[in-house]
């Protein structure tokens, strides 16, 4: 078993393995997608309600895989990319405008998935430990 076939889906059993890579270094970068306060920050779990509480705890595993996993690999990722000058691009969720009368119609629906970031509010920053540097 090798890095390409390690976490392949049982799907692909008996398929080849797929050609190495070739990163061209002037066509090559590194893009970080949404990894926001909002989405890692956790209130104090003794303040909250009993259902509350409860849906914390479905949360743990997202939030520890985040804070102990996904972070600092990505941000292994940041430096390597940034030693070697190569791009590192970052995207988030943000609306324009403090009431957000600009987010897309899939931002404003209720339920999970109601997300109001303002650009400049602390929610919608990336992690400190992902900030884009420089140019």
């Amino acid at each position: 078993m090798t890095w390409k076939t390690r976490h392949r889906s049982f799907y692909y059993e008996g398929a080849p393995e797929p050609d190495d890579l070739d990163l061209k270094p002037a066509e090559t970068a590194l893009l970080v997608i949404d990894v926001q306060n909002t989405y890692v920050e956790r209130p104090d779990r003794a303040t909250l309600s009993a259902a509350d509480q409860a849906s914390y705890d479905k949360w743990t595993p997202f939030h520890e895989r985040m804070r102990k996993l996904v972070i600092p690999n990505t941000k292994r990722l940041i430096d390597l990319f940034r030693k070697h000058k190569l791009e590192c691009l970052f995207a988030r969720i943000a609306c324009q405008t403090d009431d957000g009368r600009d987010r897309s119609w899939i931002q404003k629906m209720p339920g999970w998935n109601n997300l109001l970031l303002p650009k400049n509010e602390h929610a919608s920053q990336l992690v400190p430990e992902l900030a884009p540097q420089g140019d």
